[in-house]
């Protein structure tokens, strides 16, 4: 038994160590993409924090949504962002999994390149949306009498860069219009229905983005439209940003991103685990 579970041990550790190499050639060339896309990032927490000082609260506009969906309160506003932070968890934890595990699609660096970059398409229009007209907040630290509903005048501009995070995130104001949880969560479902192998999970994550859409409204953090728009708005720059990408590689044709190695016969092997065969049928799923 230990002998079993020592050679399953050094397999794994190849495995990491054969994935590693990969990642690290591609982040290389695709490191720019990469940081692009998280300075993207922050540029949109910091339009979000901007937006927070031009917001005014007043009375809450007249929504459907707000009828049809009975309220949580704001004792249980976690709701919605345990679906929403268990969506995010799970998927980047997938994206990771060609390290560990034998049946791989994708690799790590291209996928977030792809996510990156469509994220930064729909947070470029949500941008543009929240500062063409400000809305009095759903959200109940949104509302008159609510300290946090205003933001004083900044003492400084450090006190604007740093974005209060994660505080201000978490209690911001004014960035509405499109929500931002539901960008995250319909790119990454969306992103999974097609590089993901199983159709159980791809359920799954459908069913649970459908319901984070009700539960926001429900949490009143986000008024009604700001979900619908969501949900067109970024299938549609999906649809339209996905063209102009380059498709990822296929994996079975992965021996030219292959790390260089003088030994063949480790070549090889490499080539074996990447793939996911091997000439040892134990080790087949």
């Amino acid at each position: 038994m230990s002998f079993y579970i020592g050679r399953e041990a050094s397999k794994l550790w190849k495995r990491i160590c054969t994935e590693t190499g990969i990642e690290i050639n591609l982040l290389s060339e695709k490191w720019k993409y990469i940081l692009g896309g998280l300075i993207f990032q922050y540029i949109h927490g910091f339009a979000a924090r901007g937006v927070h000082y031009l917001h005014r609260p007043g009375p809450t506009l007249q929504d459907v949504g707000f009828f049809l969906l009975p309220e949580l309160g704001q004792d249980k506003g976690y709701i919605s962002e345990t679906v929403f932070i268990t969506l995010f968890l799970s998927f980047v934890l997938w994206t990771f999994h060609p390290f560990f595990f034998k049946i791989k699609k994708i690799y790590t660096v291209l996928i977030w390149c792809r996510i990156l970059a469509l994220l930064a398409a729909c947070q470029f229009l949500r941008i543009i949306t929240f500062y063409s007209t400000q809305l009095p907040g759903p959200n109940y630290h949104c509302r008159e009498g609510s300290k946090l509903a205003t933001l004083p005048p900044p003492n400084s501009i450090l006190e604007v860069l740093l974005i209060n995070f994660p505080r201000g995130m978490l209690y911001g104001c004014g960035d509405l219009i499109f929500s931002s949880h539901m960008i995250f969560s319909l790119i990454f479902v969306r992103t999974y229905h097609k590089y993901g192998t199983r159709r159980f999970i791809k359920l799954c994550a459908w069913l649970a983005v459908i319901a984070q859409s009700f539960l926001i409204v429900a949490s009143r953090k986000h008024y009604t439209v700001d979900v619908v728009v969501a949900w067109y708005t970024v299938n549609l720059v999906v649809f339209f940003v996905d063209k102009q990408l380059p498709e990822l590689p296929d994996r079975t044709s992965a021996t030219l991103i292959l790390p260089l190695n003088k030994d063949s016969k480790a070549k090889e092997e490499n080539h074996k685990l990447l793939n996911a065969n091997s000439g040892d049928p134990a080790e087949w799923v």
